[in-house]
């Protein structure tokens, strides 16, 4: 042991012992998703704590020139039948409280695995054990020891962000409960035997706490549960809090908070139940609570048989472009969007084609870079090498039955990353497919600022036509969008006729029959896209030409054809008390789509355009206006133009957006950045943006010298300014938007993409140089970087969604290999039988080649 005490002694400097807040990465590899349990193990360095797999270890000790690794191998024990008698240890526990990491909750510790650790010196890859450091020098012993047990006793990266210790039990008081006014309306509940008042139905009974009534609880997406009408009870009286009948006992109960969302806690609650006559000291559970449901789900989560071909015996499938993903928890919104996503051949030259370059590029810390994480989840999707079938623990005898989902990779890394700072795909909860895809386009966009930029393939270009209909005058704008987003006119469903069927339906699931499918509205595709592209009235249009309010109508048609169109369909929506809502439809969208038709044909023949004329201002009692004179008058004195002065606001809109409790200040940018177009739009931005950090501030006007925004002396960020140029805008356009928008990039973006006109013709004078020498050297500045071709297209992904609303429910993805639809459902990945294309969320077409 004389050399190897030598060499460790060499390194020992380099070791480290892993202190509060370091980043030990023990179970992922940063280049690929080798683990401990793959062929070969993990090294992990012990002065960095970045693991890496055998087959990229040698490069990481040759480019740092750390010596010193911690080898951690894991095989899974030997399954032994259950069986408790005799063998000292107690059964397996199943779950019986909603949590993560806490007493009674999710068992995630890894209890099914032997690990073996030894330390490894590189390059002639000497082995040490803890028994052989038994013999070394003290000072090698204690500094080698400390750090291979810090390593093996901190969470790792990914055990953390993906198993933080969580308690979906823990609930708040209801603001509602202490002065909660209950009816003397001589009700009496009996102690058994509840039945819905509406529909007769004896399941998932609530006892409304204000005034006693007895009502169904809510419809389940697969069609169970109630019929709704506690929760419709609530939307007609707004009494706010239930309780769930056969959760009630002397511990507590189910209570739910309609006004709250969510559910709370009654400290009040035995004087509640009380008052109508109901004893909470005798009474007995005798229905799951709504703990124990979820519960029940979340052991579930993955199962086929809540998937849609659940009727169907569906063949596993392997091979390169079909590995599975794991669930990492609530995260099969992001493995949708990526398995989609990396069937782009643009996704697929940038990261995985050029991964053996992008590795050799990688930062020390590859863990932290975006195009690497990228490029490893890219590669570990398309290579097969992680599609195989998964292996249960061997028995006694040495027998191991396979199972019917992969190995498949977990994205752990990956998510980390695209999700660190943001407060929704930070966590751990169920997302919006949607609003993940749009997130993760823009953070492909700021970091393609040289070389291909993968997200062209969405790219395109909307046209607003907008003709003032007391002039005749028009007005055309462009704006830039990745996704068409179509409504769903639930009038147009051509089922609505069938009237005497649907109601027997009805009828029989108001009387309980659970067996009976929901009624499912069915929307021709073709109505949808008429909604789209017929012309929309707008009123309070301020007219240039007229100098007035009037209508007008806009079109909006397709200024380019992208080379990939992402269609959603409005489901999730708000009902006339903005309570969100999912439409339960079914819509015949085709396999083929022509929206040649549809091609934007820009100003007519003998068309006039609106002049380009700025509107009144709104005057409002903290603006003075100092003269009406405008360009017309003194020279120093066109306050009727000046950009302090707040535009044309519709007041109406604001004061809807300011009753339904929005900020003030928010409800001027929602109606100023959506131009005055209506209600709809208007809710639209303020939903898309609640989270913003400036939601509440004030709306700062491009130009506005005063408010926070920049002058034509202060700094701009030069990392912004190569991000807006990247996006294939001039640099003097980026600078105007940040100048616009207080330095802060993604208001900028949305500014430079609403402001196209003004950009195509403003003056460049602020980088220095006057307009006139700009307007000599400079070709009129590039508009944003967009392909365009046919506008034929053909269907080869759709995302699908199960559940009430995008906070809650599953999604998996279908999607078209070799002609064959293949459905991944997280990590089952199988032939389809019956693709339901009429239920998707998402769907992804591909241009067709003429």
């Amino acid at each position: 042991m004389g050399d190897v005490s030598e060499v460790l002694m060499s390194v020992l400097s380099t070791i480290r012992v892993p202190k509060p807040g370091d980043r030990v990465h023990k179970d992922e590899c940063a280049l690929s998703f080798s683990s401990p349990e793959s062929e070969g193990g993990l090294y992990v360095c012990m002065n960095s704590f970045l693991g890496f797999g055998s087959q990229y270890v040698d490069r990481h000790h040759a480019r740092s020139g750390q010596r010193a690794y911690l080898h951690i191998t894991r095989t899974r024990k030997a399954k032994k039948e259950e069986d408790n008698s005799g063998s000292g240890h107690p059964p397996k526990k199943k779950p019986t409280r909603l949590a993560i990491g806490i007493e009674g909750g999710f068992d995630v510790e890894q209890e099914n695995y032997e690990e073996d650790v030894k330390v490894v010196i590189f390059p002639d890859r000497q082995e040490v054990t803890s028994e052989d450091l038994t013999s070394m020098l003290d000072v090698v012993k204690e500094r080698v020891s400390l750090s291979m047990t810090g390593i093996m006793v901190a969470d790792s990266v990914s055990h953390t962000l993906q198993v933080q210790q969580w308690d979906g039990e823990v609930r708040q008081e209801s603001r509602h409960a202490v002065e909660l006014k209950q009816l003397d309306n001589g009700i009496k509940i009996p102690p058994s035997g509840w039945r819905c008042e509406m529909c007769g139905l004896q399941e998932n009974i609530w006892m409304n706490l204000t005034d006693g009534k007895v009502l169904c609880g809510r419809r389940y997406f697969d069609g169970t549960g109630g019929n709704n009408h506690a929760l419709l009870h609530f939307q007609e009286t707004g009494h706010p809090l239930a309780v769930k009948l056969g959760t009630i006992t002397p511990d507590g109960a189910d209570v739910y908070s309609y006004e709250e969302d969510d559910m709370v806690l009654d400290s009040k609650l035995p004087e509640h139940l009380s008052h109508f006559g109901i004893d909470m000291m005798t009474m007995e559970k005798t229905e799951r609570t709504m703990t124990e449901l979820e519960i029940a789900v979340n052991q579930r989560v993955g199962e086929w048989e809540v998937i849609q071909e659940s009727g169907t015996t569906l063949r596993p499938l392997f091979g390169p472009g079909l590995t599975g993903m794991k669930n990492l928890g609530n995260s099969c919104y992001l493995n949708s969007v990526m398995q989609v996503l990396f069937t782009v051949p643009d996704f697929q030259s940038k990261y995985v084609c050029n991964i053996d370059k992008i590795i050799d590029e990688a930062p020390s810390d590859p863990s932290q870079d975006f195009k690497t994480q990228v490029a490893k989840l890219g590669y570990g999707l398309l290579s097969g090498e992680y599609s195989k079938l998964a292996q249960d623990a061997s028995d006694e005898n040495g027998a191991s039955e396979p199972k019917d989902y992969q190995i498949g990779i977990a994205p752990q890394m990956f998510k980390a990353l695209v999700g660190r700072g943001h407060p929704e795909f930070s966590t751990n909860r169920q997302q919006d497919a949607q609003e993940f895809l749009l997130h993760f386009i823009n953070m492909v966009e700021r970091n393609c600022r040289s070389g291909p930029n993968p997200s062209e393939a969405f790219r395109f270009l909307l046209e607003d036509r907008i003709v003032c209909q007391q002039s005749q005058k028009a007005k055309y704008t462009q704006r830039v969008d990745y996704i068409i987003q179509l409504p769903v006119p639930m009038d147009q469903a051509i089922n609505t006729g069938e009237e005497d069927e649907l109601q027997e339906v009805e009828r029989r699931r108001e009387n309980g029959d659970s067996s009976v499918s929901p009624v499912r509205a069915q929307i021709p595709f073709a109505t949808c896209m008429a909604a789209l592209t017929e012309p929309e009235l707008l009123t309070d249009f301020w007219s240039s030409a007229a100098q007035a309010k009037t209508t007008a109508t806009k079109t909006t048609r397709f200024a380019s054809f992208p080379d990939h169109l992402v269609i959603q369909i409005k489901k999730f929506t708000f009902g006339l008390d903005w309570v969100p809502k999912k439409l339960d439809v079914s819509i015949d969208v085709p396999d083929t789509l022509d929206l040649s038709a549809l091609r934007a044909a820009g100003q007519q023949p003998g068309e006039e355009l609106l002049p380009e004329v700025a509107p009144p201002p709104l005057m409002t009692p903290d603006v003075e206006v100092k003269g009406i004179l405008g360009s017309h008058g003194n020279e120093e004195d066109d306050s009727l133009y000046s950009p302090l002065l707040s535009p044309v606001l519709d007041d109406s809109t604001v004061s809807q957006l300011c009753d339904m409790g929005f900020p003030m200040e928010a409800c001027r940018k929602a109606v100023y950045y959506t131009g005055n177009t209506g209600i709809d739009a208007a809710m639209n931005w303020v939903m898309g943006h609640m989270d913003d950090p400036d939601f509440s501030a004030p709306l700062i006007l491009p130009g506005c010298s005063s408010g926070g925004g920049t002058t034509p002396t202060e700094s701009i960020s030069e990392e912004h300014l190569a991000t807006i140029v990247s996006m294939g805008f001039s640099r003097d356009q980026a600078t105007k938007a940040l100048r616009a928008t207080s330095n802060t990039l993604d208001r900028a973006v949305d500014w430079i993409f609403s402001h196209l006109d003004d950009l195509e013709s403003m003056d460049v004078s602020e980088g220095g140089r006057s307009a006139a020498e700009s307007e000599s050297v400079r070709d009129p500045p590039p508009g944003p970087c967009v392909r365009d071709g046919p506008g034929k297209y053909e269907l080869i992904a759709f995302i699908s969604h199960m559940g009430t609303s995008t906070m809650c429910g599953h999604y998996v993805c279908h999607i078209k290999k070799d002609q064959q639809w293949v459905i991944f459902n997280d990590q089952k990945v199988c032939a389809s039988e019956k693709p339901p294309k009429d239920l998707g969320y998402l769907y992804f077409y591909r241009r067709v080649a003429e």
